[in-house]
């Protein structure tokens, strides 16, 4: 009998119980909820349930009291930290959500030694860079979510400027995940043409702005809390690749070691994904002015890891 997978979600906000029901819906795995408000956890477990139970769906979503509730987990999934609020960038997290991802590092590292572990706390290339030093597990297995989210938005905002379909839009978005990322132009096409032949260079300069601050127009106009069901569908895609073992590739943010003559960083780069967690870092040719733009992201994250106590 085939055993059904189980994914741990650690923060059971927005983001984390959104991301429950999406993988639960799509029947991926089994999904356990932890907060440390446990009514919340409890709460939005039970609400879930239902949910599946009135779709027919056969995946269980349940609450677990503590952190020994995520053992045997096949992938487990940090969400929890604080949320930015209108004007606050993600460095202003830096120290709050240092603090939550080290204590739930150390508690994964205990209770769930062979997990592959997805960060999405935000600052997120600092705090999976956190997350790999505290739980001391190999950097293929610990990855955050950044590219899949700020590719999808960067095709959404070309799709609507274009009248196209997302479907037909081929590009990724690499580097920090924040005001430096780096959409690849490069490596942008639509239908197989050339992003540069379709729009003009201030037009995709307008379009490569709303992508990078699209996580904070959306954070404004809530006014309280941030984006969650852009980062939930790309979690779950995620880990869809993982549980799989698809073999595809995807922009995560992925352990550097030498690929584009940077070291000892996590930054946003295409990678495959399979049953391992990252199986291959693959390392884009770029343009000389997207290597400078990368570079520029490494040496800023660098600067906020250098600020961190572990």
């Amino acid at each position: 009998m085939k055993t059904i997978p189980k994914v741990s979600i650690i923060g059971a906000g927005n983001v984390g119980s959104t991301t429950a029901m999406m993988i639960a819906q799509e029947g991926l795995a089994d999904v356990v909820l932890l907060d440390v408000a446990q009514n919340i956890a409890r709460a939005k477990a039970l609400d879930i349930s239902h949910a599946l139970a009135a779709q027919s769906r056969d995946a269980r979503v349940w609450a677990a009291d503590n952190f020994s509730g995520i053992g045997a987990s096949d992938i487990v999934i940090i969400t929890a930290g604080f949320p930015r609020k209108p004007g606050m960038s993600r460095d202003d997290l830096l120290k709050a959500n240092a603090d939550v991802v080290k204590g739930v590092a150390k508690e994964i590292k205990k209770h769930a030694p062979a997990a592959i572990v997805i960060v999405v706390t935000n600052p997120l290339d600092v705090m999976t860079y956190l997350a790999y030093k505290i739980t001391g597990f190999s950097n293929s297995r610990v990855f955050g979510m950044a590219g899949v989210l700020d590719s999808a938005r960067f095709v959404d905002f070309i799709a609507e400027k274009l009248k196209a379909k997302r479907s037909d839009i081929e590009t990724m978005v690499l580097g920090s995940h924040g005001s430096l990322m780096v959409p690849v132009l490069s490596h942008t096409k639509i239908g197989g043409k050339p992003l540069a032949e379709l729009l003009t260079q201030a037009q995709i300069a307008e379009l490569a702005e709303l992508t990078k601050n699209a996580g904070a127009q959306i954070v404004s106009l809530l006014g309280t809390g941030s984006a969650y069901y852009g980062p939930a569908a790309s979690v779950a895609r995620m880990v869809k690749a993982v549980l799989a073992n698809s073999k595809t590739t995807h922009c995560v943010c992925a352990y550097l070691q030498g690929q584009y003559g940077i070291r000892d960083v996590y930054l946003g780069t295409p990678c495959v994904l399979g049953k391992k967690g990252i199986e291959t870092v693959v390392e884009l040719k770029l343009s000389p002015q997207e290597s400078e733009l990368f570079s520029k992201a490494a040496e800023a994250v660098k600067a906020m890891i250098a600020k961190l106590e572990y």
